[in-house]
């Protein structure tokens, strides 16, 4: 064969090698699972987790969104970590998802688990919620400076919150208290079985305030409650029952928490399945059905992507890592 020949056959072959790698890009990007989905709440019933996950799978399911059913599992224990030893082992499953929050960072760092969020794959953020303080009606501190002075003043006075020591709840009071001027470790933070109990024990008078989640005091606040709001963890003030509440910056603390919420996926997930799911999800979040239903839930939608999350959960542990040395609950 010439040369000339040759070099005809390369001229050839050189576009069908660049359409085959244009075919094999587009086959990979447009994956579907070829099953149902196991979804996995990370605690029972009724908790955030739960929420989320079947809340996403309802939505999705109600709005034809998705090629296969999301079916909600709940693998409670150890604040997440038993659950989390499960997915670790199942890794490379495109069918298997699983929400995180805090926790995620927290429990690890604390040394309650061995897996943390690098070992799996950040799928997306979905939503975001913030603190609250809250009082009683009648209580004496007007704002957050009013009760951290008394705090200051008389270390003995406690905070209530929904969440053992080190995690969620503790975190961010104590890193409210360290923004205000206090040693985060002076904090008395009192922890409950749950937001109820402990609203339960403001009223009873036996702890100064509570901090909880901003979605879930939206039901208890408002004419004639017995509670009262002094501050969100927000940014900007937020809107409905809440728009009243000044955030943390605006009474000179510099000081903001997120509740983010999210879905990660297992370890070494395949990439066309993350961006089947990223596309998913954000697709979703523009629904009618998602709207009312975050409405009614207090979420605010804080979408990131796969790489923008992981980048997002790096920072977290920095942050959170900082925290929990402060309060000597740093394990790692």
């Amino acid at each position: 064969m010439t040369s000339l020949s040759l070099k005809r056959l390369a001229v050839i072959a050189l576009p069908m090698a660049a359409l085959a790698g244009m075919m094999t890009s587009a086959q990979a990007q447009e994956w579907t699972p070829s099953k149902s989905i196991e979804f996995v709440a990370p605690a029972n019933p009724g908790g955030g987790w739960d929420t989320l996950v079947r809340t996403m799978s309802r939505v999705l399911q109600q709005e034809g969104l998705a090629d296969r059913n999301f079916a909600a599992i709940n693998v409670p224990g150890g604040g997440g970590a038993v659950a989390w030893a499960q997915i670790a082992r199942d890794s490379g499953n495109p069918h298997k998802l699983f929400a995180t929050s805090p926790p995620m960072i927290l429990v690890p760092l604390a040394g309650a688990s061995r897996y943390d969020h690098t070992d799996f794959t950040p799928v997306a953020r979905i939503n975001t919620d913030y603190s609250i303080i809250l009082v009683a009606a009648d209580s004496e501190y007007q704002d957050l400076n009013d009760l951290f002075a008394a705090l200051k003043e008389n270390p003995r006075l406690s905070v209530g919150g929904g969440s053992a020591p080190g995690s969620m709840d503790h975190i961010s009071v104590a890193g409210l208290a360290s923004a205000a001027g206090l040693e985060a470790s002076s904090v008395n933070y009192i922890p409950f079985s749950g937001g109820g109990d402990a609203m339960t024990n403001l009223m009873g008078g036996h702890i100064e305030a509570v901090i909880t989640g901003a979605g879930e005091s939206v039901g208890q606040l408002g004419e004639g409650s017995q509670l009262r709001a002094l501050g969100v963890s927000a940014e900007e003030r937020l809107g409905g029952a809440l728009a009243d509440v000044p955030t943390y910056q605006e009474q000179g603390i510099d000081y903001t928490f997120d509740i983010w919420r999210g879905v990660m996926g297992t370890p070494d997930m395949p990439e066309e399945a993350v961006t089947y799911y990223e596309d998913l999800f954000a697709e979703m979040l523009e629904t009618d059905a998602w709207r009312q239903a975050s409405d009614q839930l207090g979420w605010i939608d804080a979408y990131q992507n796969s790489e923008e999350f992981g980048a997002f959960l790096d920072e977290q542990q920095e942050q959170f890592s900082s925290v929990l040395s402060d309060l000597g609950l740093l394990r790692q």
